[in-house]
């Protein structure tokens, strides 16, 4: 959203603030918070759709704002009066600050990045509380390349807070457990040690074991927005099973990042990946890189029934044609392919690269991974592949 104006009228506005040291989603995610206060349930989605509804408006048209406020913030008919009079007292032209509900100033100030307490009293810590966790939730839907560098550094933190859950698959041998299936073989084993006497059911179980997990991200130049997000993905996913999991970036050719990403730090780990891959933001021809790796990794132990995770927006300038080969050759050997592409979760988004055209027949999985909350859906679908 853009930065608002310094006008006379939101200097003298209710925040008390100049629009020139806060931009208009703060001033605006303040009032969020001091309606909050004012006794209206307003939660981080009913926040987020008042960001949305009133970028699509005129900022600087009060009325249009008081609408927009209105139908995203108010959920109940008895929150109409609260918000009235919220309203009024935070936008009204020439009103004092000190005539402003208790506890507002401060959670204007709460409502930045940082994760910085208030200093007033018990209320103003909590208000700061659920204004810094609205921020939050608001950042885990942006799309990466359009924060600023205190967002990327507040979404940096946010990654070591993933749920990771690491595939696994059944094993073929059995352990004794008295909660498992009957186990006719030992059961019938112990009956002749018993010169045939009946005896007590003997019970087993397949305990699952890992799977394998394989990341294979694009680095190539149409992918510099979004490929240090996601070998920092990858990253915290290795940091979950490093036995289990390997990582190479795709480019102009093939490159094993494992080794560097085994660093615990994740800004060392991404700076030693950045000098082991040569091809960083260069050009792209996914479909030789994917025939190195079935040639080297695809039918040995790395890739057989393993999770296959492909990052990249398939812009291919080889053939197409070696692509889609390269893909099934894969999905012959995988358990499963999951292709994320940063544009797949954008607003109006088609399919229209020959690269992902080339590919969708043959993966399983075709997700977005342009922001947070995708990269949570594709933690989930890893899981549960």
């Amino acid at each position: 959203m853009a930065q608002a104006e310094p006008r006379s009228k939101r200097q003298q506005s209710g925040a008390g603030l100049n629009a020139t040291a806060h931009s208009a989603e703060e001033i605006l995610l303040a009032f969020a918070a001091a309606l909050r206060a004012a006794g209206v349930k307003v939660t981080a989605d009913r926040s987020r759709s008042f960001l949305e509804a009133v970028s699509r408006l005129s900022l600087e048209n009060r009325a249009e704002v008081f609408w927009a406020g209105r139908a995203t913030l108010c959920a109940a008919p008895e929150d109409l009066e609260r918000y009235q009079r919220t309203f009024e007292a935070w936008f009204a032209p020439g009103h004092a600050p000190a005539t402003h509900q208790a506890g507002a100033p401060t959670t204007v100030r709460a409502a930045s990045l940082t994760d910085e307490g208030a200093s007033g009293g018990e209320e103003t810590a909590e208000e700061a509380l659920r204004a810094v966790a609205s921020r939050r939730e608001l950042l885990r839907h942006r799309d990466i390349p359009t924060l600023d560098p205190a967002e990327r550094a507040l979404l940096q933190r946010m990654f070591t807070e993933l749920a990771v859950t690491l595939p696994a698959q059944r094993s073929r041998r059995l352990h004794p457990d008295r909660h498992g299936r009957i186990d006719r073989v030992r059961t019938l084993r112990d009956q002749l040690r018993r010169a045939g006497e009946p005896g007590p059911l003997r019970r087993s179980k397949a305990p699952p074991k890992p799977r394998n997990v394989v990341w294979l991200v694009d680095v190539s130049g149409s992918m510099a927005p979004y490929a240090d997000s996601l070998l920092r993905l990858a990253h915290r996913v290795l940091q979950c099973g490093p036995r289990q999991v390997e990582v190479f970036t795709l480019g102009t050719r093939l490159t094993r990042v494992t080794a560097a990403l085994r660093i615990p730090d994740p800004d060392d780990a991404l700076a030693m990946a950045g000098r082991t891959v040569p091809d960083w933001s260069g050009g792209t021809r996914l479909g030789e890189a994917l025939r190195a790796f079935n040639d080297r990794w695809g039918q040995r132990a790395v890739a057989r029934s393993a999770v296959v995770i492909v990052a990249s927006d398939g812009w291919e300038r080889g053939d197409p044609t070696l692509l889609a080969h390269q893909v099934e050759r894969l999905h012959h050997v995988a358990r499963c392919i999951i292709w994320a592409n940063p544009h797949r979760g954008k607003t109006g988004y088609e399919p229209v690269q020959q690269g992902v055209k080339a590919i969708l027949e043959h993966v399983d999985y075709f997700i977005g991974g342009h922001s947070l909350k995708s990269f949570e859906e594709l933690l989930v679908v890893m899981g549960n592949a």
